[in-house]
């Protein structure tokens, strides 16, 4: 299942808003409706976001092709900013888009059709990155997981989260290639629900038994002995360890330290923030409101009651229990053997 693709010029991608009721692919030819589409969460998932900024920064080089080549970086400086401007929890975003930049930025192009040309190239690359990435993480993963293991998730890391295969996800998918039994608990992830929408439409799809249930169970089927471990993606993660992912992840990694159940973070090295010392530092996206007041467009608060809505939080290290990456899996102490992948 391929969120993302670009066929002539074309960046395709599956309207994530839609499922699972409605399967719907969208087309777009201008970067600032890609930006939007990341902004309206179209496309989301840190290692999509990035793949897919970098396809709009290739839109918009096309776009301004024809002009003299100052004039050309003046736009694509705009186009860059414009994507940057989007999330910004996931750094995958800012890691892609400076990866675009430096091949903008080259002065040995021999004209802008070939710097357009190279750009494309690049995303191109980033995808296919990507997918081999994923399935790299996967394998790792999949020395941890265990013979009929129950594995908890929440939000969506999977093939939708990705250019393909997908990062926790990508760990179950690998597993189950393995010939291993395993089994899934999603949890639903509101206030946007992608547990309930993505990763069961995912798993189910795949013939992977999933079980759906609300936030507020995880606590009571560990306690029951029901999960074995949890596996999550993550959105940024800081030098010390420190993981962002969807709000709920820290609520979950709590639960599973009281209830000693191993919690892991899959993610490309792409999502680690070598900038950042700890997860204070990392910004919090706080999104519309509508998102917890409403759902499918209904109402299920009273009007004019405030509401918080961050989208993501930070799980202090101390209760990750290994990160699996595309270079192997990752033990504490996390300050000094996060710095080796660099």
């Amino acid at each position: 299942m391929r969120p993302i693709q670009w066929e002539n010029g074309v960046l395709k991608l599956i309207d994530q808003t839609r499922l699972p009721t409605e399967y719907i692919v969208n087309e777009y030819t201008d970067y600032k409706v890609v930006a939007q589409a990341i902004k309206d969460m179209i496309v989301r998932g840190a290692p999509a976001i990035g793949v897919t900024a970098a396809y709009g920064i290739v839109l918009g080089a096309k776009e301004f092709c024809t002009l003299s080549k100052e004039v050309f970086m003046e736009k694509m400086q705009k186009v860059c900013d414009v994507l940057r401007n989007t999330r910004p929890t996931a750094v995958n975003l800012f890691w892609a888009i400076d990866r675009m930049y430096t091949i903008l930025a080259k002065e040995n192009h021999n004209n802008i059709m070939e710097t357009v040309t190279l750009l494309e190239q690049e995303a191109n690359k980033i995808y296919d990155e990507d997918v081999d990435i994923n399935r790299a993480i996967g394998c790792y993963g999949n020395g941890l997981i265990r013979e009929n293991d129950t594995i908890l998730t929440h939000c969506n890391a999977g093939a939708l989260a990705t250019a393909d295969f997908g990062t926790a996800l990508g760990v179950i998918r690998a597993a189950k290639e393995a010939g291993k039994h395993i089994s899934v608990f999603a949890d639903e992830t509101r206030p946007f629900l992608q547990g309930a929408r993505l990763t069961a439409f995912e798993l189910h799809h795949e013939g992977i038994p999933v079980t759906l249930i609300t936030d507020n169970m995880a606590g009571h089927f560990m306690k029951q002995g029901k999960i074995n471990c949890v596996i999550v993606g993550a959105d940024r993660i800081a030098s010390n360890g420190d993981v962002a992912n969807k709000i709920g992840t820290y609520s979950v990694a709590v639960l599973a330290k009281e209830n000693n159940i191993p919690f892991y973070v899959a993610a490309p090295i792409s999502t680690i923030d070598f900038t950042l010392d700890n997860g204070v530092q990392i910004p919090i996206e706080e999104r519309n409101p509508k998102e917890v007041t409403h759902i499918a467009g209904q109402r299920i608060a009273p009007e004019g009651i405030a509401v918080a809505n961050p989208a993501f939080d930070v799980t202090p290290h101390r209760y990750v229990t290994a990160i699996m990456t595309e270079k192997g899996i990752v033990y504490p102490p996390y300050k000094a053997n996060i710095g080796k992948l660099k």
